[in-house]
């Protein structure tokens, strides 16, 4: 891998992270290392040495499904819960975190083609009762340009804070059972100053996503949950993934993740597997598996879902996010299949996401990550272990 490669790596190692992974992932009890093979039996040493990297930088487990050139491969490394030597289940479901934006801006592109949703319609015109300024339009939601907000707190570049509702620390860890209504994030911000104008500047904001819910449920009629069922889930067959509303449940098979925070003094540790996402509605509220993540990234990426000309434009990168329509895009070279489209993502705690994939959905990878009892430093640990993964799914001179 080149210096250019390497330097690009190192931005999708820690891109489309949320706040919760960047506060409070830990390390494990202990190292259990799962075995993975591919459909055929081949072994991927690589692989599950990288697997076990992401353990040995201080995650509790983490498990992986790849789709390439060589076949179907799974594995898992670390341990389901803490004091327990079991490895993560392949085939557990997690909280997928911002990966739900994926799923918002398909169902809103699918409406976009069925004339029911102008990309460039003000969202006011849909939504008038909230007060939008009139100069956000659809688009500006997708491209997180709009300049709303971000209603779990806003991060600035001279290292200022504002806070939103809790999402981090002990204030989360308490009120992490909460139930949310979309309606209650969108007034919290647009109770507090804009970002900035209307397309002037580009912004990752969870509010630009929950808008985007309110949008669908205005259009269609029906519940957020309800459209992601019928134009999605149930198509493809994805089974164990849900928009869970405020179930805090991780139902069947799961890793358990874990969140440190401080209290007072003191830092303690919690089991945070039940969490209620209503708190990131449309924008982070999901649970899935590795295999419907690889089934619905190939689905889009193979135009299933959206018609080729707004899945073209959904895969155009803007600004300095290189954000599309819920997808960032990175340019890997040619030796690494050139462009791949992905959204990683966290809840608040214990939990991280990964979903890849190239352009035809020939090679792809989904992963889960969870955390465990002590504090690590998130970008700095993907920095050195997620482009080996990269490098081995996507890299022909691999």
């Amino acid at each position: 891998m080149n210096r250019s490669q390497s330097k690009c790596f190192r931005r999708i190692a820690t891109a489309g992270l949320t706040v919760g992974l960047l506060a409070g992932l830990a390390a494990p009890g202990a190292a259990a290392v799962g075995t993975g093979a591919s459909a055929g039996g081949a072994e991927r040493p690589e692989l599950q040495a990288a697997l076990q990297g992401v353990v040995d930088a201080g995650f509790s487990g983490m498990q992986l499904r790849v789709h390439d050139q060589r076949g179907d491969w799974v594995g898992s490394a670390g341990v389901r819960r803490l004091g327990d030597d079991a490895k993560p289940p392949t085939d557990g479901r997690f909280w997928v975190g911002s990966v739900t934006k994926t799923f918002t801006a398909t169902v809103v592109l699918q409406l976009v083609a069925e004339h029911k949703l102008s990309l460039d319609a003000s969202v006011s015109r849909y939504l008038p009762r909230y007060g939008f300024d009139p100069r956000i339009t659809v688009r500006m939601l997708l491209q997180h340009t709009s300049g709303l907000f971000n209603y779990t707190g806003e991060y600035y570049d001279d290292g200022t804070t504002a806070p939103g509702i809790p999402a981090v620390g002990k204030d989360w860890v308490d009120n992490r059972y909460r139930s949310y209504r979309p309606e209650q994030l969108v007034r919290v911000a647009l109770s507090k100053p804009a970002r900035f104008a209307p397309g002037t500047g580009q912004s990752y904001s969870n509010t630009n996503y929950t808008v985007a819910l309110l949008l669908i449920e205005k259009v269609t009629g029906h519940s957020y949950a309800a459209e992601v069922q019928r134009r999605i889930l149930r198509p493809l067959g994805l089974r164990d993934t849900a928009v869970p509303g405020n179930n805090p449940q991780l139902p069947g098979p799961h890793a358990h993740g874990y969140y440190r925070y401080q209290d007072g003094s003191e830092w303690k540790v919690v089991d945070v597997s039940r969490q209620n996402l209503s708190l990131l509605a449309g924008a982070g509220d999901m649970r899935s598996t590795t295999a419907d993540l690889q089934t619905f990234i190939r689905a889009l990426m193979t135009g299933k879902l959206v018609p080729e000309p707004l899945l073209a434009q959904m895969r155009t990168p803007y600004g300095a996010l290189g954000y599309g329509y819920g997808l960032f895009v990175q340019d890997l070279g040619p030796s690494c299949g050139g462009t791949v489209y992905q959204h990683n993502g966290s809840p608040p705690g214990g939990y991280g996401a990964l979903m890849y994939s190239n352009a035809d959905g020939t090679r792809t990878m989904t992963a889960s990550v969870t955390s465990g009892d002590a504090a690590i430093v998130v970008p700095t640990a993907f920095s050195t272990v997620l482009p080996k993964l990269l490098t081995a799914v996507f890299c022909d001179n691999a």
